[in-house]
């Protein structure tokens, strides 16, 4: 008999993830030159190639999603003691999922970084939350946490290079 809370929590936060990036498509309609807004705009020697984005987060959303399984099933199910740290990590998971829009929809740099910089917030007290109940969700949250650093560093050097040029050419 499959585990349907375990499939469940594997795949709900994906989904979130599919649906940015179906927005991000929609986003980076071309111009007339065949580039998309993000080809566009000035970024930092160190950002990743755009390839790699895809599969970090579906490891990470995935461990994120095992990490909320494991306090489910640690706390008994949906209970008072459940309650603070799966409402902390459903809210953080729709700060994540909303960044993407921001960002890559409406191309709005500055304020796709004071949102990630509430997201760091929200997934630090999520992940203190969830290691309260099962120390072994650091595992899965701590990777999360420090591509959230390197994602937060990356928003703030491209809106670094940017902000004086709000529409490149």
């Amino acid at each position: 008999m499959p585990n349907w809370n375990l499939i469940g929590s594997l795949i709900f936060p994906n989904v979130g993830g599919w649906v940015g990036a179906a927005t991000t498509m929609a986003g980076q309609v071309s111009n007339g030159k065949g580039n998309t807004w993000y080809e566009t705009i000035r970024k930092p020697t160190w950002t990743p190639p755009n390839w790699i984005f895809g599969p970090a987060w579906t490891a990470l959303y995935t461990g994120m999603g095992y990490a909320s399984y494991m306090v489910y099933e640690d706390c008994g199910g949906f209970n008072e003691k459940a309650v603070l740290p799966l409402a902390l990590y459903g809210g953080q998971l729709v700060l994540n999922w909303m960044w993407t829009p921001i960002f890559f929809g409406m191309h709005k740099i500055g304020w796709a970084l004071i949102h990630i910089l509430t997201l760091d917030i929200a997934a630090a007290a999520c992940a203190v939350s969830f290691f309260k109940v099962n120390s072994n969700t650091a595992y899965f949250m701590t990777p999360y946490l420090c591509w959230l650093a390197f994602a937060t560093c990356l928003n703030h050097s491209i809106w670094e290079l940017n902000k004086d040029d709000p529409k490149p050419e």
